[in-house]
């Protein structure tokens, strides 16, 4: 009886320990999805930074473009100058295009990161219950062949 109860309790104690790694690996993907989450939001927050960045960066253009014109003669808003200021328009609302563009492609990443890690979690769970699984097997398998060995030697 005591090499049965030796079994049970081992048994017993990996059952719970594959339980606890599995839900350590799974915490840990979650807190990967987490950060990952917190990265796509960081890249949301950093264009409207960058656009603020820009938009100023262009108005002093702008002004640069206004004054050099000015200063060479040119009246504003006729012939070279219009369309001047008309191209510089264009490319500013490219380069806003552009940058929206590429930050919601790596947004899309960090989601797609983020699922991935979920998923990974639920496989780390999965595979720490599909361990539990054989272990209670094996355990039973043990106990019944120390029974048989039991019985045969009687």
């Amino acid at each position: 009886m005591s090499w049965q109860a030796a079994v049970i309790g081992i048994g017993a104690l990996q059952y719970q320990q594959q339980g606890a790694i599995g839900k350590y690996n799974q915490s840990i993907q979650n807190r990967n999805a987490t950060v990952a989450e917190q990265e796509a939001a960081q890249i949301e927050k950093q264009l409207e930074f960058d656009i603020a960045q820009f938009d100023q960066q262009f108005r002093k253009l702008q002004g640069e473009t206004e004054v050099g014109l000015n200063k060479s003669g040119v009246v504003s808003g006729t012939g070279t100058a219009y369309r001047i200021a008309l191209a510089n328009a264009e490319q500013a609302v490219l380069q806003r295009n552009i940058m929206d563009y590429n930050s919601r492609v790596e947004v899309g990443k960090k989601l797609e990161e983020k699922n991935f890690y979920t998923i990974q979690g639920q496989v780390a769970k999965n595979a720490a219950k599909t361990a539990q699984i054989n272990t209670i097997a094996q355990t039973g398998t043990s106990l019944m062949n120390i029974k048989w060995i039991n019985y045969i030697s009687t």
